[in-house]
């Protein structure tokens, strides 16, 4: 069986680093972006089984790479889970409306990350 592949959109390299680490440990193949239009530009040229993205970002955030990545056909199919310290009710809900699968509150426990993209990619 093929690595599950997950890109990872976050400007905070050391979170980039915590999610790299703790899901290549679990088994997954890990591609970081440091901003929303890295990840854009990723998820346009390779293919991924989940898109974990912050949402506050310089240049594109989240919210607006979520809404160009689901207007393509390559973002149809693609579950995302956003990791953001936004708890607010309006913005999950703006979230779900670009398309979010998921949330995820920063910090977070890598345990809790590890059980949600299992649960989301099914391995």
């Amino acid at each position: 069986m093929t690595l599950a592949r997950i890109l990872t959109v976050d400007d905070s390299a050391s979170i980039r680093l915590t999610i790299n680490v703790t899901l290549s440990n679990a088994g997954y193949s890990v591609v970081e972006a440091g901003d929303g239009a890295e990840g854009l530009a990723a998820a346009q040229q390779d293919v991924f089984d989940l898109i974990i993205t912050d949402l506050n970002m310089p240049g594109m955030d989240g919210l607006q790479m979520i809404e160009a990545i689901r207007k393509q056909p390559i973002g149809a199919g693609v579950p995302i889970i956003f990791l953001s310290t936004e708890s607010d009710g309006d913005v999950k809900a703006q979230a779900k409306a670009a398309g979010a699968t998921g949330w995820l509150t920063k910090p977070f426990d890598p345990e809790t990350l590890i059980k949600i993209v299992r649960k989301v990619i099914g391995r």
